[in-house]
């Protein structure tokens, strides 16, 4: 059987020459306990990290002069992170009218700005920074129901909803949903996505796969939450890759971001498009938790809804800006949100407050865990056994959800808050007892 090509072979194979080690040695493999593996696979994460390095080193080099006014604008940095993923956020704010940017503590690298990622800019909006998954984000809410009164039939309860709720290839709904987002003739002219709403209408309300998830957890009394992460679907990806392509932007990991002014007309289109996409996220996160609150049954007594993709008109500093949170919650003094762990580790809500460090941090906080290791990493490091054994220790039931979503991919969600100490506090912890995501072959054509 041939071995599939590893693009760090050559590096790694490198790196071991230069710390004097056989290549070709057999090592033991930490992650399989009496496996072995060749002693330059030990050589891969550096190999990785300098690869990133130059590549972030490289895209540099590409950035256009940028205002002397906007020169040197303050970088607020919470937790720790690769060089390349830090890199890339000073790449960013050398582009366009950058006031201020923050990298929250489950930062990590993305498309042209990293995951987590904060900028602030004045008069400008941040294409890329928003990035293609518009109004992607977290909706929880409360139930009446006590978990104990549902516990005997949770695998039925996550049953129904892989039946009721599509995951994966740019699905359709089973069920028609109908929603003012959808008859908003203005609002699907102004953005120029009239020719998509169609397709739209078909999508609203479906989840789609990569970390998107439909949660069941229980709070510190025992009630039960429903949890839902996802976004504007093939929506938001058309919208923005649309607008990327008419403001001369490239689509890339190693990119600058692509900026447009406010009052422009195609900023003012853009801006038009990303407010509708965000109704639509909101929409169909709304339908889904509503759908799923039907099949458990019980009434809703709170409820906590966000984006963490999206731009945002805000004041800060007394200055009107526009604030591009990639990855990033608002936490505004007073304001809630919800952030998910990985599957199996308990998933919080939180809420801002009025801080020295709030105020640094543009009022913005984590999402979630952040990633430590990519999709095809987890899928080389990690085995099904594993990942079934870490959410059988939890108690929790999974239905779908590959490799690459494995809860060893992730950094753990308590060290990442720490990080943001006086800038947020956590209200409830919430344990997860059952995950529905999208399963093997349901893989999701959109950028989400």
């Amino acid at each position: 059987m041939t071995r599939r090509p590893d693009p760090l072979e050559e590096r790694a194979r490198a790196l071991a020459l230069e710390a004097g080690q056989d290549p070709e040695a057999r090592v033991e493999n930490p992650l399989k306990p009496g496996k072995t593996m060749p002693a330059w696979t030990l050589f891969r994460d550096a190999a990785r990290d300098a690869r990133n390095k130059a590549r972030v080193a490289e895209a540099a080099l590409n950035i256009a002069e940028q205002p002397a006014a906007f020169r040197d604008s303050p970088l607020s940095i919470f937790g720790e992170h690769e060089e390349a993923t830090i890199g890339q956020m000073r790449n960013c704010m050398r582009v366009g009218q950058a006031v201020a940017g923050v990298l929250c503590a489950d930062g990590h690298l993305g498309y042209a700005q990293p995951v987590g990622g904060v900028i602030a800019y004045e008069g400008q909006v941040s294409i890329s920074g928003v990035g293609f998954d518009i109004g992607c984000g977290n909706m929880a809410v409360r139930l009446d129901t006590p978990f104990a009164a549902i516990e005997a039939r949770v695998p039925a309860i996550l049953s129904d909803i892989r039946k009721a709720v599509s995951f994966g290839v740019g699905r359709a709904n089973g069920e028609r949903v109908e929603h003012a987002v959808l008859d908003d003739d203005a609002a699907w002219e102004a953005s120029g996505m009239r020719d998509y709403r169609q397709k739209a209408a078909a999508q609203l309300g479906t989840v789609g796969s990569g970390n998107h998830y439909v949660d069941l957890m229980r709070d510190e009394e025992g009630f039960v939450w429903i949890g839902v992460h996802f976004g504007s679907r093939g929506l938001g990806h058309t919208s923005a890759t649309h607008f990327l392509k008419l403001a001369g932007g490239k689509d890339g990991m190693h990119v600058p971001p692509t900026v447009v002014a406010e009052d422009g007309e195609l900023g003012a289109r853009y801006l038009a498009a990303m407010e509708l996409a965000g109704r639509y996220a909101y929409a169909g996160r709304e339908w889904v938790v509503e759908r799923v609150r039907r099949i458990i049954g019980g009434a809703v007594t709170d409820s906590v809804h966000n984006h963490h993709n999206y731009a945002w008109r805000e004041e800060h500093g007394g200055r009107a800006l526009w604030v591009v949170r990639k990855g990033a919650t608002p936490a505004f003094p007073g304001q809630r949100g919800f952030v998910g762990g990985s599957m199996g580790d308990d998933a919080v809500i939180v809420e801002g407050v009025e801080s020295e460090a709030s105020r640094t941090a543009l009022y913005s906080t984590i999402h979630g865990a952040g990633r430590v290791f990519g999709r095809r990493e987890a899928r080389r490091r990690f085995t099904q056994a594993q990942m079934e054994a870490w959410l059988k220790e939890r108690g929790v039931l999974l239905s779908g959800g590959e490799l690459d979503e494995s809860p060893m991919a992730y950094r753990r969600l308590p060290d990442v808050l720490a990080h943001h100490a006086g800038t947020v506090v956590v209200r409830h912890r919430l344990r997860p007892f059952a995950v529905a995501m999208a399963g093997e072959g349901e893989f999701d054509p959109f950028k989400d």
